[in-house]
């Protein structure tokens, strides 16, 4: 088994509030004209890691299963006028990097993992198996419309962020992963959401040959 201790839990639940919205509401959280070109999950994310102050000795772990792909579409629908802020949108850096570059915060490493399954067990070991005594998990999605439709972008916009350390101290849970049976990918990026929403227990099949504790204090 490969554990950590659970020491901040930060989450974003926005439901179906727009880009626009989420901007102005989130505007305060950043340098001052930071957020034009910010992805609308970067704000989300830029909202759970606000406060945890992230340093060059800390890692920081990143799952999602679709990404930003909504700005991507929605320059692509402005043809043949384009924006040219959304083009420079659509090719930003993932959503934790617009933050780190935002409040140029450094870190000692950062590990990215991006897919539909199994991308909670990959993000997880990455995050417990790190070696830095502190280490960030964090996730999310942002809706995009008529896309999840089609099953390819998410029907809901969420966000979290585990500060994850290796004493107990005060803590407020602990994840691990264990050996053991259960269909691979059998636990989505949502689920694991709703869990920590809910602060609800999960022993729950993660990947092949694995499953992933949450536990709470």
């Amino acid at each position: 088994m490969i554990e950590r201790w659970i020491q901040t839990m930060r989450t974003e639940d926005p439901g179906r509030e727009d880009a626009a919205a989420t901007r102005a509401r989130l505007r305060p959280l950043f340098p001052p004209g930071a957020t034009r070109r910010m992805t609308q999950l970067g704000l989300f994310l830029g909202s759970v890691l606000s406060g945890l102050s992230l340093g060059p000795e800390d890692d920081l772990v990143y799952a999602t299963a679709y990404g930003e792909s909504r700005t991507l579409r929605e320059y692509l629908e402005g043809f043949p006028t384009p924006s040219p802020t959304l083009f420079q949108t659509s090719i930003h850096p993932s959503a934790p990097q617009q933050i780190l570059v935002a409040r140029q915060g450094p870190v000692r490493e950062f590990f990215p993992f991006a897919g539909r399954r199994q991308v909670i067990a990959h993000a997880a070991q990455a995050a417990l198996l790190s070696n830095a005594p502190r280490v960030v998990l964090c996730g999310g999605e942002e809706r995009n419309g008529w896309l999840a439709d089609s099953d390819a972008a998410s029907p809901e916009s969420f966000a979290f962020a585990l500060e994850l350390v290796r004493a107990p101290s005060a803590a407020l849970g602990r994840l691990a992963l264990e050996p053991g049976g259960g269909e691979a990918g059998a636990l989505t990026l949502p689920e694991f959401f709703a869990a920590l929403r809910e602060r609800r227990p999960l022993n729950h099949p993660a990947a092949a040959g694995w499953r992933l504790l949450l536990e709470w204090s």
